[in-house]
């Protein structure tokens, strides 16, 4: 028999990792994510890898985003040598953010050292940059609709999630004598009908489903999320302060720009400054002009009349720290967008503690903020947030638009699993908070009859497969 385990993204919307055993003695990975969020998450980064690195013969990757591609310079550095296949985007994505990634383990361990702080002397960074850089070439890209055929009457094709640039969801089929089996890997997929990237493709004909759960006991509701963005802004400019919105650098930063630039070229927002602070999302706002093929064809048609669809007017890339650091000198009438989304690094750091004092600026999240982090505090109520060691008052406006998730809500994810066409022999329930996941699962199983397991940290699965 064939056998799954679930090494990560159970009871926490982290660390993505899941280990498929063949009869044939292959050792697939899907995903291999860091563990971000509460201290005891992160704590298993530096544990060692459940299953020898060595040997593991090929990784596949749904999407760039670190918590599903942010261990993978620690897998070699442990001794993987195998081939890592996902999308051609998520392959520039991944030589983005994983570069960044090894360069933040460094400075982590380099102030830790400074500090004094570490139980470690001297403290080591879980990975270097010069480790992303060795795992990067191991990469082999395929085209979404690619198969990839391997022994024993496997295949593997990559089909559009919807959910970042790139996203896939990892279709592995497995024929033997004309009898064929599928199990389906979600990742993250997106929701409907969302401004730049295509709709989530449908599974069909899968005897197993490996299937997220975000927000698996939300509903997003009717939310125009275009039309609340524009009421955030002009609710900003009449009080005279700074839009500051923490978003992550792949994928929420250019949705952000793409919509402003629409809302400016309709009418219904006048033309401010706006800042994107982030280097990492500068890179990849860059890097999305080169896939616009992989776009919804509304984006498509505007990029084939000229238009520069991520570029608003009055528009500022600031590079370096110094460009950075002269926002400070802005009063008021202008958005920063600015990573990471949910505030837990990166230069949203600097401009939170400039801005969360003051009562005139708003702070907007329009994304998931996990258990554990600044972000989720803030929503929740918190009056202060500890930024580098000192305790920040939030007297800013708090503000949360739903309508912008890259995560489909409990009918949306219904909806979809309503298309696939046949029975699977069994649901896997992962990426989500414990309540989240329970809920979503007991849906299922009321709404479609479905056989459903909601699997915890290591635990393993025989397979017909």
């Amino acid at each position: 028999m064939a056998k799954i385990t679930f090494l990560g993204a159970t009871g926490t919307v982290t660390g993505s990792r899941f280990l498929l055993q063949t009869r044939g003695g292959r050792n697939l990975l899907i995903d291999c994510g860091l563990f971000q969020g509460l201290k005891e998450l992160r704590q298993r980064n530096w544990e060692p890898f459940q299953f020898p690195p060595s040997q593991i013969d090929r990784v596949f990757l749904t999407h760039a985003h670190i918590d599903h591609t942010g261990y993978l310079p620690r897998l070699w550095k442990d001794g993987f040598r195998g081939r890592v296949h996902c999308t051609h985007a998520t392959r520039d994505l991944c030589e983005i953010l994983l570069r960044d990634s090894g360069h933040l383990q460094e400075e982590d361990a380099r102030w830790a050292n400074k500090m004094g702080y570490s139980r470690h002397s001297p403290a080591l960074p879980l990975y270097t940059v010069e480790e992303a850089e060795q795992v990067l070439k191991l990469f082999e890209p395929l085209h979404y609709g690619e198969h990839l055929k391997l022994d024993d009457g496997i295949r593997v094709e990559f089909k559009d999630a919807g959910h970042i640039l790139g996203s896939s969801f990892v279709d592995i089929k497995r024929t033997v004598d004309g009898r064929s089996r599928k199990i389906f890997f979600c990742g993250d997929f997106g929701r409907p009908e969302r401004p730049v990237l295509n709709d989530p493709a449908q599974a069909y004909n899968a005897a197993y489903l490996v299937l997220e759960s975000t927000y698996g006991n939300r509903l997003h509701g009717k939310v125009d999320a275009k039309a609340e963005l524009a009421r955030v802004i002009k609710s900003s400019v009449r009080r005279g302060g700074v839009l500051v919105v923490p978003a992550f650098s792949v994928g929420r930063t250019q949705t952000l720009l793409y919509l402003i630039r629409e809302m400016q070229e309709e009418g219904t927002l006048q033309e401010i400054p706006v800042y994107v602070d982030s280097p990492m999302a500068i890179r990849t706002t860059e890097l999305f002009d080169k896939y616009i093929h992989d776009m919804d064809l509304a984006a498509r048609v505007q990029a084939l009349n000229g238009k520069k669809i991520f570029q608003p007017a009055n528009l500022t890339f600031c590079r370096s720290v110094k460009e950075s650091k002269a926002i400070n000198e802005i009063n008021g009438r202008a958005i920063i967008i600015s990573a990471s989304g949910m505030v837990t690094g990166g230069r949203i750091l600097h401009h939170m503690l400039h801005r969360l004092p003051r009562k005139q600026n708003t702070i907007l999240f329009i994304g998931y903020q996990a258990m554990g982090t600044r972000g989720r505090a803030m929503l929740e109520g918190a009056r202060s947030i500890k930024i580098h060691g000192q305790q920040v008052p939030v007297r800013a406006k708090i503000a949360q638009i739903d309508g912008f998730s890259g995560h489909p809500d409990s009918d949306e994810i219904l909806a979809w699993l309503m298309g696939v066409n046949v029975r699977p022999d069994s649901a896997f329930i992962v990426h989500g908070e414990p309540e989240s996941s329970a809920e979503l699962a007991g849906r299922m199983r009321e709404k479609l009859d479905w056989n459903v397991e909601v699997p915890e940290f290591g635990q393993s699965f025989e397979l017909d497969f």
